[in-house]
């Protein structure tokens, strides 16, 4: 039958269906009555394509690049550094004598001792019985899907402690430390300290000076000048997508990393973003934080790595639980000559 321009053929018409298709009828095959509405649906269902996969939020940790971490030590409330510094007493400071000369110096020696906090981190896994068995039913598990957001939690706990340390415990982090110097970097031509209206060869005399200053800093000895240099990702996007010249085919990074002074005198410069460095300059200014990534310069401790504790059922619950732990250290400057902040970039 006919209604308007749409022919509503029979079900069982194949043939009326095949000579309206090569005759460019429009046609309705969705023509049935209660009786057939829920085989449809069940058609519907077994025709349906899953995607298996679970799709986990968008985020991103990058504390394992900036940082490193000392794993061991068991389970403590502290963890300390010796250091040790020397003088000579008496007038003779330089040691030159002669054949009857008693004033000869004396060596001395001063130890000390830094203590730095450890946080205990804890989460529990609870899996509700009844719910397990339903997912084991579609193929998927309960527990692997707990499982991998107590991990994503652990690591975004552990960047937050490298990068800002807890504010609501006394910690800071690589680039909110208060005992590192910091300093505009220098205004350019246009009467910017932006990198977005510097030149290339302004943008590496910031990266040279902050380089310089804590070589300096370390009387000249290069395991402490910097190299290791987080920036904003607005800023690196911009060293990354913007050539040193018209008719140039290097991008500014490309530059920065090929002729700094560190490559110069042997040391690999890394250049690499960081959301943390967004702000966190003087008056909320983008910072460029630079310092030495070697763990006899900075590092912090995982005195008890993420570890799954103990496993119990509920019957109250009705459910499993699991308890996950870890111990996680503040971050330490062992020397602050070398680490560098330059902010306004």
């Amino acid at each position: 039958m006919k209604s308007g321009n749409v022919t509503l053929a029979p079900m069982n018409d194949v043939r009326t269906l095949d000579s309206m298709v090569n005759g460019g009828q429009r046609f309705a095959t969705m023509t049935m009555d209660a009786a057939t509405a829920s085989g449809m649906t069940f058609l519907m269902g077994e025709l349906e394509k899953r995607d298996p996969k679970l799709r986990e939020p968008l985020t991103s940790v990058t504390w394992m690049r900036d940082i490193v971490s000392k794993t061991g030590g068991g389970w403590v409330d502290f963890t300390s550094t010796h250091n040790v510094s020397y003088a000579t007493a008496g007038p003779n400071e330089n040691g030159i004598i002669g054949g009857e000369s008693n004033a000869i110096p004396v060596m001395q020696a001063d130890v000390s001792k830094d203590l730095y906090k450890v946080f205990t981190w804890a989460h529990i896994m609870k899996v509700p019985f009844v719910d397990q068995q339903k997912m084991q039913g579609i193929g998927r598990s309960l527990d692997d899907i707990y499982d991998k957001g107590i991990r994503l939690n652990y690591n975004k706990s552990i960047d937050q402690n490298v990068y800002k340390g807890y504010a609501a415990y006394g910690t800071v982090g690589l680039v909110n430390n208060s005992n590192v110097v910091a300093a505009s970097v220098p205004v350019g031509a246009a009467g910017q300290t932006q990198w977005s209206k510097k030149t290339p060869d302004e943008i590496l005399n910031d990266i040279n000076q902050i380089m310089t200053a804590g070589w300096a800093a370390s009387e000249y000895d290069l395991t402490g000048m910097p190299n290791h240099i987080l920036i904003p990702p607005a800023q690196f996007t911009y060293l990354v997508s913007t050539k040193v010249s018209e008719a140039g085919n290097m991008s500014i990074l490309e530059y920065l990393l090929n002729n700094n002074i560190g490559k110069n005198q042997g040391v690999d410069l890394v250049i690499a973003p960081s959301r943390w460095c967004i702000g966190a300059g003087t008056g909320g200014t983008d910072r460029m934080t630079a310092y030495v990534n070697d763990e006899d310069r900075v590092h912090f401790d995982l005195t008890v790595p993420l570890s799954r504790v103990m496993t119990q059922p509920s019957v109250g619950d009705m459910a499993y639980l699991t308890a996950y732990a870890a111990q996680i250290g503040q971050v330490k400057f062992l020397y602050f000559q070398p680490p560098r902040y330059g902010d306004g970039i």
